[in-house]
Protein backbone atom coordinates (compact mmCIF):
# COMPACT_ATOMS: atom_id res chain seq x y z
CA UNK A 1 0.00 0.00 0.00
CA UNK A 2 1.15 3.32 -1.10
CA UNK A 3 2.14 5.80 1.59
CA UNK A 4 -0.24 9.16 1.48
CA UNK A 5 1.55 12.28 1.52
CA UNK A 6 -0.33 15.19 2.97
CA UNK A 7 -1.09 18.15 0.72
CA UNK A 8 0.57 21.61 1.74
CA UNK A 9 -2.27 23.06 3.21
CA UNK A 10 -2.76 19.86 5.19
CA UNK A 11 0.80 19.74 6.60
CA UNK A 12 0.49 23.79 7.37
CA UNK A 13 -2.89 22.75 9.24
CA UNK A 14 -1.30 19.64 11.22
CA UNK A 15 1.51 21.78 12.57
CA UNK A 16 -0.53 24.78 13.20
CA UNK A 17 -3.38 23.25 15.40
CA UNK A 18 -0.13 21.31 17.41
CA UNK A 19 1.42 24.48 18.58
CA UNK A 20 -1.92 26.23 19.22
CA UNK A 21 -2.20 23.06 21.34
CA UNK A 22 1.20 23.49 23.02
CA UNK A 23 0.38 27.18 23.54
CA UNK A 24 -2.99 26.33 25.07
CA UNK A 25 -1.28 23.85 27.74
CA UNK A 26 1.62 26.84 28.77
CA UNK A 27 -1.15 29.47 28.93
CA UNK A 28 -2.80 27.57 31.35
CA UNK A 29 -0.31 28.76 34.37
CA UNK A 30 -0.48 32.20 33.09
CA UNK A 31 -3.71 33.30 34.11
CA UNK A 32 -4.12 34.92 37.50
CA UNK A 33 -6.96 32.60 39.23
CA UNK A 34 -6.02 29.60 37.30
CA UNK A 35 -7.22 26.45 38.99
CA UNK A 36 -3.46 24.82 38.71
CA UNK A 37 -1.18 26.84 41.62
CA UNK A 38 2.24 26.96 40.58
CA UNK A 39 4.35 25.92 43.49
CA UNK A 40 5.37 28.08 46.34
CA UNK A 41 9.50 27.41 45.35
CA UNK A 42 9.38 27.34 41.53
CA UNK A 43 11.48 30.01 39.47
CA UNK A 44 7.95 31.86 38.24
CA UNK A 45 6.97 32.78 41.32
CA UNK A 46 10.57 33.64 42.60
CA UNK A 47 10.29 35.75 39.12
CA UNK A 48 7.01 37.56 40.36
CA UNK A 49 8.33 38.23 43.74
CA UNK A 50 11.32 39.77 42.25
CA UNK A 51 8.88 42.01 39.91
CA UNK A 52 6.82 43.04 42.45
CA UNK A 53 9.53 44.40 45.11
CA UNK A 54 11.16 46.26 41.92
CA UNK A 55 7.85 47.96 41.09
CA UNK A 56 7.07 49.17 44.82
Amino acid sequence: MAVTRLKRKDRRNKTTSRLEVKFLKNATNVENGSRSKEPKNSQVVKNEAVLASLSK
